[in-house]
C-alpha cells in the first residue's frame, strides 16, 4: 500500500474518532437547562448574601467583571435559578463549563460544593470543567434557587463566570466529559507525544547538525509540550506561579517564532536581518515580563501577544508563495497547517482578550470560551513531522538507489577488472614466452653458434685437423646441453639441473686425470630459479671447470651448493697451479663469469694462493626483489 493513502486513512480514522467523541451520544430529554440570566453582587463573604439586599445587580450569562485600571478584580456572588416541574427522582448535577479561581456553590441555603480557591501556600487556575452533584432531597418542585461564589485568578483583570448547565446527571456527564477530553485530556496526550518525538528529533538533529529543519522542529515540539502544560499545571505555589507564566510565555512566543523560521527554511528563503529580528522579538516578552517585576502579565500578553500575530501570518503567506511555486499538493500541507493555526491563535486572543468582538458573531460559542490554539498546533506539528517524514523517506530511497547503483557499478567494475587481470596475465604470460625465447636464441647465438662459426672459419682454412674438430664438436654439444638443461620448460629447479651437468662434467674431469667432487647441502628438496639465472649459475660453473681441466693441472677439484639463509652458494676449488698464465686470469673466461654473476646480481670471488689452488665463490642473493632486479638487467643487457 503507497504510503500515503496509509497516512490519508489514519488521519481520517483518527478525525472521524475525534468527531465521535465531540457528538453528544445521549439524545436530549429537554430537562438540561441552560441558565442565561443572573444577579451579581461583589462581595468576599463566604455566605450568599440576602436576596432582597439592593446591591445585586442584574446581568446576563456568560459574563465577564472587569476590574478598575490597576486593580485586581473582587470575588463576587451569582445567584441564578431554574423551575423543576417535579421533585427529580433521579440525581441531577449542575455543570460548570469553566471556574478559573474556584469557589463555592449553595443549592437552596445549603452548600453542594467547594473548588479550592488559591490561598498564600497555592495559586490555582482551574482549567478543567466542574460537575457538582446535586442531591434529590434538595430539589423542590418550582422555583430552585442557588448561588455560585466565583473568585478571581490572581494576576488577572477580568472575573468570567459560564453559563451553568442544570440537569439530570446523566446527560451532563456526557457534556463534562467531553469538554474535559479537549481541554484537559488531549493536552495530556500532546505533552507526551511532543515530549518523545522532540527527544528523537533531536537526537537525529544531533547526529545529523546540517539538517536545520530536523533541529528546528524539535525545539518547536519541545516548546509546545512545555506551553501545552499550562492546561495540566492548576495548582502551583505562589511564589512559583509568575516563573511558571514566564516559561509559558517564552516557550508560546519560541513556538510561533520557530514555525516561521521553519516555514522560511523549508521555502528556501534565508534572511540575515529577518531571523535576528524574530528572535530578539521572541526574547523582548519573556524579558518585558522580567522587567515588570513579575507582577500583573496583562500588558505583555495583550500586547506582545498580539506582536506574535503578524509573525504568524507572514510565515503563512511566505509558506503559500513556495507552495505556488512548486504547485503540489505535498507544499499545500504545510501552509493550510499554517492558515487553521494562526486562525486558531486569533480566535484564542480574541476570546481570552476581546470576547466583545465575538459575541456579535457567535455569542454562544464565545461564553463557551474554548481555545483552539493547541488544537491547531497539533495539526501543524503533525503536518511538519509529516513533511519531515517524507523528506527522510525521499533521502533513504535516494540512498538506497545510489547504494544499488553504486554495487552495480562495483560489479561492472571488478568484472572489468578481472577482465583485464586476465588480459595483463596473458600479455605477461606471452612476454615471458617471448623473454625465454630470446635467451634461448641469444644464448644459441653467443654460446654454440659462435662456436660452430668459429670451428666452419678454421676448417675452411684447414687449421683444423680431425681430432680438433671432434674436441669443437664436442664442446658445442655440451654447451647445448647446458642450455637445454638450464632452460627446459617444465623444470625450472636449480638441483636437478646442477645434478646433470655435474653427472656430465664428473666424466669429463676424470678423462683429463681431475678427480671430481661435489656435494648438495640445500634444505628441501627444490631450488626454483628462473630459468635465465640457473644457466648463468652453470655457466658460471662450467667457465670454472674448464679453466680447471685447461689451465690448472689440477688432480683433485671439490664443487659444493649450499644455501645459508637467503644466499645461494657455489664454491669449486682445485689444488691446482692456479689459472695458469696471466692470460688465463684476466682472459674472457674470467670476464664472462664476473659479467653473468654482475647480470644475477651476485657477487664472484676467486682467490688463488702458493699451493692452496683457486678457489672460485659465487654468492648469489635469493630474494625475490632482487632477483627481478637481476632478471630486468638481464633483460636490458640482453
Amino acid at each position: 500500500m503507497n504510503w500515503r493513502v496509509l497516512a490519508g486513512a489514519i488521519f481520517s480514522g483518527l478525525l472521524a474518532f475525534f468527531v465521535w467523541l465531540a457528538y453528544d451520544p445521549l439524545p436530549a430529554s429537554g430537562q438540561v437547562q441552560m441558565v442565561r440570566q443572573a444577579v451579581v453582587q461583589e462581595s468576599p463573604v463566604l455566605k450568599p448574601p440576602p436576596a432582597p439586599d439592593p446591591a445585586w445587580k442584574p446581568t446576563a450569562l456568560p459574563s465577564s467583571l472587569r476590574s478598575a485600571a490597576g486593580e485586581a478584580p473582587r470575588p463576587a456572588w451569582y445567584r441564578m435559578r431554574f423551575q423543576l416541574a417535579q421533585q427529580p427522582s433521579e440525581f441531577w448535577a449542575l455543570l460548570l463549563p469553566y471556574f478559573s479561581g474556584g469557589g463555592q456553590i449553595w443549592l437552596n441555603g445549603h452548600i453542594v460544593g467547594d473548588i479550592p480557591v488559591s490561598t498564600p501556600q497555592m495559586h490555582v487556575r482551574w482549567e478543567r470543567p466542574q460537575l457538582l452533584l446535586l442531591p434529590p432531597g434538595l430539589l423542590r418542585a418550582g422555583t430552585n434557587d442557588f448561588c455560585v461564589h466565583a473568585a478571581p485568578v490572581e494576576g488577572e483583570t477580568v472575573l468570567n463566570f459560564p453559563a451553568p448547565r442544570v440537569g439530570p446527571l446523566s446527560e451532563l456527564r456526557s457534556q463534562y466529559e467531553r469538554r474535559l477530553f479537549w481541554v484537559h485530556t488531549m493536552p495530556e496526550l500532546t505533552i507526551g507525544g511532543c515530549l518523545v518525538v522532540s527527544v528523537m528529533v533531536l537526537l537525529i538533529w544531533w547526529r545529523l547538525p546540517e539538517e536545520l529543519l530536523y533541529g528546528w522542529f524539535g525545539i518547536a515540539t519541545l516548546m509546545w509540550a512545555i506551553r501545552t502544560l499550562t492546561f495540566v499545571i492548576e495548582a502551583v505555589p505562589p511564589e512559583r506561579w509568575q516563573w511558571w507564566r514566564l516559561v509559558y510565555l517564552a516557550s508560546t512566543g519560541g513556538f510561533i517564532v520557530v514555525m516561521a523560521l521553519f516555514a522560511s527554511r523549508l521555502a528556501g528563503l534565508r534572511s540575515r536581518r529577518v531571523e535576528p529580528c524574530l528572535l530578539a522579538y521572541w526574547a523582548a516578552g519573556p524579558a518585558w515580563f522580567l522587567l515588570s517585576g513579575l507582577g500583573n502579565d496583562t500588558p505583555v500578553n495583550v500586547l506582545w501577544t498580539a506582536g506574535l500575530i503578524p509573525i504568524a501570518i507572514g510565515a503563512v503567506t511566505v509558506s503559500f508563495v513556495a507552495a505556488y511555486r512548486q504547485r503540489t499538493v505535498a507544499s499545500l500541507v504545510l501552509p493550510v497547517a499554517l492558515a487553521a493555526a494562526t486562525l486558531c491563535g486569533v480566535h484564542d486572543y480574541l476570546v481570552a482578550w476581546w470576547p466583545e468582538a465575538l459575541m456579535p458573531i457567535a455569542p454562544d460559542w464565545a461564553g463557551e470560551r474554548y481555545f483552539l490554539l493547541h488544537h491547531g498546533a497539533n495539526a501543524l506539528l503533525v503536518a511538519m513531522g509529516l513533511l519531515l517524514s517524507a523528506r527522510f523517506v525521499r533521502s533513504v530511497r535516494a540512498v538506497r538507489d545510489v547504494n544499488e547503483t553504486l554495487a552495480s557499478r562495483i560489479a561492472d567494475r571488478e568484472k572489468a577488472l578481472a577482465e583485464n587481470f586476465a588480459r595483463v596475465a596473458e600479455l605477461e604470460r606471452q612476454n615471458a614466452a617471448a623473454q625465454e625465447r630470446k635467451l634461448i636464441m641469444r644464448e644459441i647465438h653467443d654460446g654454440l653458434g659462435s662456436k660452430l662459426f668459429t670451428s666452419l672459419s678454421r676448417v675452411e682454412r684447414g687449421a683444423m685437423d680431425g681430432p680438433q674438430m671432434a674436441a669443437s664438436l664436442r664442446a658445442c654439444i655440451s654447451d647445448m646441453r647446458l642450455a637445454l638443461e638450464a632452460l627446459a620448460p617444465d623444470d625450472h629447479d636449480l638441483l636437478i639441473a646442477f645434478g646433470d651437468f655435474m653427472f656430465r662434467w664428473q666424466a669429463e674431469l676424470q678423462a683429463v686425470g681431475v678427480r671430481c667432487e661435489w656435494t648438495v647441502d640445500v634444505a628441501g628438496d627444490e631450488l626454483p630459479l628462473a630459468p635465465h639465472a640457473t644457466l648463468q649459475v652453470l655457466r658460471i660453473a662450467q667457465e670454472a671447470l674448464t679453466n680447471v681441466a685447461k689451465h690448472a693441472h689440477a688432480k683433485r677439484v671439490v664443487l659444493s651448493l649450499r644455501r645459508s639463509d637467503d644466499w645461494l652458494l657455489l664454491s669449486i676449488h682445485d689444488d691446482g697451479t692456479g689459472l695458469g698464465s696471466p692470460i688465463a686470469a684476466t682472459g674472457r673466461g674470467v670476464l664472462n663469469m664476473r659479467a653473468r654473476a654482475e647480470q644475477l646480481g651476485s657477487t664472484l670471488t676467486i682467490e688463488q694462493s702458493e699451493g692452496q689452488g683457486t678457489r672460485v665463490v659465487l654468492a648469489l642473493p635469493l630474494q625475490a626483489d632482487v632477483f627481478l632486479a637481476a632478471y630486468t638487467r638481464a633483460e636490458r643487457l640482453g
